[in-house]
């Protein structure tokens, strides 16, 4: 099977049968004749498809596989959520891209619809959390169930989230510090970017614990209840996390009010600073303006001591509106 993101000429990316012998790399085509069977095989198959690819979805098509679920192939809703359609389970799930680099745009979706006896999933552009539990496989990770397939991704989902919370709470940490210092530079677009990358996966992946206890509430049967347990752990593990980023959000959403208020505090103390400037150069301005004029009757032209007098008088004036400025600053 390829190793690498590619795809071979169906769109399957990898695909393994899992039995009591553990996980087997198979291929597209092994997969449609050991689902064609008559009789009842142990183990179950998981395949993983690029539907980017134009030749995936008329593969799909040979597979016993619902109708809605290849209309939500094509379908712009992006938003989680776990439907039960007859017997078999539908997941829209959405993760990071592969090389994440806390862009709001490099969010995807992953679709996803299994039974028991086969699990596919399907990606349009390199996902975090399917790629490890890729690697998991081919390292030897055992399943003993399509649901405990999908309780271990939501586990890596989880995981992978959980790190972007921890490293965006650190970020948060160090602009917090730099704000404390007074050595602010101009950390407020970094924590925009940062605010807009936890809102967006806060509105996709939200949905996602609500629709899983629904599920939990009225499950198929053909699912054990040991699945149904390990699927409601990690359902709960997945909405504390969810409750992290939220505080991680409103955290951000105060930092970035604190530095606003910061900011418009510097605009302010230099306006007014400005405006002291201003007043204590309007004396002079007008003095200047009166003796320069060139018209009879300039006071104390032809006095021995007019310099000395007017400039007695400016200082003066510029004495008393400095107080004023001094106080109004200290005011």
């Amino acid at each position: 099977m390829p190793g690498s993101y590619g795809a071979d000429s169906t769109g399957l990316v990898c695909g393994f049968l899992f039995n009591q012998d553990g996980a087997t790399a198979i291929s597209a085509d092994d997969a449609r004749a050991w689902l064609a069977l008559p009789e009842r095989q142990p183990g179950f198959v998981w395949l993983h498809f690029n539907v980017a690819m134009a030749a995936t979805e008329r593969w799909l098509s040979h597979l016993p596989l619902p109708a809605s679920f290849m209309h939500a192939l094509n379908t712009s809703s992006r938003s989680s959520r776990v439907e039960l359609e007859g017997e078999t389970l539908q997941a829209v799930l959405n993760d990071v891209l592969f090389d994440f680099s806390f862009d709001a745009a490099e969010i995807s979706t992953l679709w996803l619809c299994l039974d028991c006896r086969m699990v596919v999933s399907a990606r349009s552009r390199p996902l975090r959390s399917i790629d490890r539990l890729r690697e998991a496989v081919r390292t030897g990770a055992r399943m003993r169930s399509p649901v405990e397939l999908l309780v271990r991704l939501l586990s890596l989902q989880a995981g992978v989230l959980e790190q972007i919370v921890r490293d965006s709470a650190e970020e948060v940490d160090r602009i917090e510090d730099r704000l404390l210092a007074d050595r602010l530079e101009r950390r407020r677009v970094n924590l925009g970017s940062l605010r807009r990358v936890l809102v967006r996966l806060q509105r996709l992946l939200a949905p996602e614990p609500a629709a899983l206890f629904r599920l939990l509430n009225r499950p198929p049967e053909w699912i054990a209840q040991e699945d149904i347990d390990d699927l409601r752990e990690s359902t709960e593990e997945f909405s504390a996390v969810l409750s992290d980023l939220t505080a991680l959000h409103e955290r951000i959403k105060l930092l970035q009010e604190e530095i606003a208020s910061h900011m418009n505090e510097q605009d302010n103390r230099s306006l007014f600073m400005l405006t002291i400037v201003t007043v204590l150069a309007l004396p002079f301005n007008i003095v200047a303006g009166l003796l320069g004029m060139n018209v009879g009757g300039v006071p104390l032209a032809q006095h021995a001591n007019g310099f000395w007098i007017v400039v007695s008088l400016v200082a003066a004036l510029t004495a008393a509106a400095g107080w004023w400025a001094w106080h109004k600053w200290r005011g």
